[in-house]
């Protein structure tokens, strides 16, 4: 006798929207076009639209794995020391006038898992808010401020840990960053509405340099501003550090931002990842750095992010971290890291060079000067949906619906191709494949 059917207890569950990036990499990869061009996807891709592993990585690879005291046992919970502390010194400086005492540091899973780090041990242990005004028990909400738009996982991340009773309760605003007709960054709208809305106890989340997804930074002076209000209102800094050296090239220049605010005597916290300046996607290195007025603070919150770290898992892994670490702890190898740094943005800076030229040549209606303004791996270009829908279902090129491009997915076979398309959807109108190739 058959067993009874019987009705799941999940049986209910609303399905989620599947995450937008992965969706088109599986569309992107089940597109039989030999047309077809990849500008979804962050990561790094060389001038023949593969994945480059840096030269530096093959290097350390080789001495991690010839390495005789190499093995599969468990790391810390805080993770592989030597490449915590590299990484911390990475993003502070070697020369760092803090102490190093005062600085809390934990390997992570990447940059995802730093960025969740981070937001659970704020939620759960900066102080609750109290409102002078109110005599109420209940304690006033604490904002997350995120720049509108943001890379969509930190909505995410932060929406997770807010649902969690624990610590002080808080919601997610957003400071104006990218204006629309200008197609440049909203400093001014940034800060009136920090100056206007946000309070003491905030947190704010800060790209700390090749905003993903407009690829607008702000100016050294923009910076200072930024830091200055945030200090005056006591907001709590939160930098994203994703491209340390891929922006600009200059792993100095790209962790200015975090500095300066750290010059400033402000506590204040990095997510740190190397999947795009080192090419360890897979491997998921990262790490969290917390930074406190005194050393016994920073010794009490380490303590803290080491029982989050226990509860969600254990330990992180052991080979990416060593082999960043192979790297991150040799001046030599440094040296050569930043020749492949080299390599991967200025590639990137003549493929933005290469589309804005070739629309230009093609008169394409509009200015088109923000593609060559901007920094980093993407673009914000400006398309609407309805013209990335037909790039997607006319020219099997494949982008994020906020018209999100990653610029390291052209290549000089394929930019001429790009700019065509882009030119045709703009017009609204169609080109044949015989008139623009992408170089098959």
């Amino acid at each position: 006798m058959a067993p009874v059917p019987q009705e799941s207890q999940f049986g209910a569950l609303e399905v989620p929207p599947y995450d937008e990036v992965f969706a088109l990499m599986a569309t992107f990869a089940a597109d039989p076009s030999p047309q077809k061009v990849s500008l979804g996807a962050g990561v790094y891709r060389d001038n023949e639209a593969k994945s480059w592993r840096l030269n530096i990585v093959k290097k350390a690879e080789k001495l991690v794995c010839e390495d005789p005291t190499f093995d599969h046992e468990y790391l810390p919970i805080p993770g592989y020391q030597p490449f915590v502390d590299a990484a911390r010194d990475l993003v502070f400086g070697p020369n760092s006038p803090v102490a190093k005492d005062r600085i809390a540091s934990l390997q992570t899973i990447s940059g995802t898992g730093a960025n969740h780090l981070g937001a659970r041990f704020l939620k759960e242990h900066l102080p609750r808010l109290v409102s002078p005004s109110s005599s109420s028990s209940a304690s006033p909400v604490r904002k997350i401020w995120m720049s509108d738009p943001t890379w969509a996982n930190h909505h995410l991340i932060w929406d997770l840990v807010a649902m969690s009773s624990t610590g002080s309760p808080i919601k997610t605003a957003l400071y104006p960053y990218y204006h629309a007709t200008t197609r440049s960054f909203d400093f001014d709208g940034m800060i009136r509405t920090l100056e206007t809305s946000a309070q003491k106890g905030d947190i704010i989340l800060l790209h700390a340099c090749a905003h993903n997804p407009t690829g607008l930074d702000p100016t050294r002076a923009q910076w200072e501003a930024i830091a200055s209000v945030c200090q005056r209102k006591g907001i709590f800094p939160f930098f994203d550090s994703a491209y340390q050296g891929f922006a600009s090239g200059d792993l100095d220049n790209d962790a200015w931002a975090v500095r300066e605010f750290v010059s400033r005597g402000m506590e204040l916290c990095v997510a740190q990842s190397f999947s795009k300046n080192l090419g360890l996607y897979g491997q998921r290195v990262g790490a969290f750095h917390l930074l406190c007025h005194n050393e016994d603070a920073a010794r009490r919150a380490r303590s803290q992010l080491i029982e989050l770290q226990r509860g969600e898992f254990s330990t992180p892994p052991s080979y990416g971290s060593r082999v960043a670490s192979v790297i991150l702890s040799d001046p030599a190898n440094i040296a050569e890291w930043k020749q492949d740094l080299a390599i991967m943005s200025s590639r990137i800076k003549a493929m933005r060079h290469a589309l804005y030229d070739e629309l230009r040549r093609l008169g394409t209606p509009g200015n088109w000067e923000h593609i060559i303004n901007q920094i980093g791996m993407f673009s914000y270009t400006g398309l609407t949906g309805e013209q990335i829908k037909t790039l997607r279902d006319d020219y099997h090129i494949y982008m994020l619906d906020s018209g999100r491009a990653s610029i390291s997915g052209l290549t000089t076979r394929n930019v001429k191709y790009v700019a065509s398309a882009f030119d045709a959807v703009v017009r609204g109108k169609s080109f044949t494949s015989s008139s623009a190739s992408n170089g098959h």
